[in-house]
């Protein structure tokens, strides 16, 4: 998504060069350069203790599973937003989290930043976001994420260290 018109003053933005880092926008008006704006979020691929079992869930009446993830709030860490996901949402305690891969998701203008957590319980209380949840195999999980999305993308992935995400 690029920014046509200043976030502070609504002047439209000028492409001007940069010394260090190119044609980047510009507003005349406010004097200053423009950096492009998107949301963050993370997705958490959540594994037992083992590491032999990943949790799916299903969320908001819709027939696929996915990933946990959410927003990461303003001044928040990314690694905080998940533990915190994953707390909210499933009423779990992350032991371990580690960072796998990035992606910028263009139709909500959001860059998804995935992680591994490995959780304490294997029981989960969820909120009222999620519908149902459940622990796979690593085969299974494979077989009932949802097809062609960004969760299937970062699963897989994850597992064979090839990201390839859909257009």
């Amino acid at each position: 998504m690029e920014m046509n018109y200043c976030m502070q003053c609504g002047t439209k933005l000028v492409f001007r060069q940069h010394s260090e880092e190119g044609l980047v926008p510009y507003c005349d008006k406010c004097g200053e350069y423009r950096y492009p704006v998107f949301n963050s979020a993370v997705s958490m691929i959540v594994t037992n203790r083992s590491r032999d079992k990943i949790l799916l869930i299903q969320q908001y009446s819709r027939p696929f599973f996915v990933l946990t993830a959410g927003y990461v709030n303003k001044g928040e860490e990314a690694e905080h937003a998940a533990a915190r996901e994953i707390q909210e949402e499933l009423g779990m305690t992350v032991e371990t989290l580690s960072f796998n891969h990035s992606h910028y998701f263009a139709p909500s203008n959001t860059l998804m930043l995935n992680f591994t957590a490995t959780v304490l319980e294997e029981e989960a209380h969820p909120n009222w976001e999620v519908d149902l949840w459940q622990w796979f195999t690593v085969e299974e999980a494979v077989k009932n994420i949802k097809p062609h999305s960004l969760a299937e993308a970062f699963l897989n992935g994850y597992l064979t260290g090839k990201y390839h995400f859909p257009a």
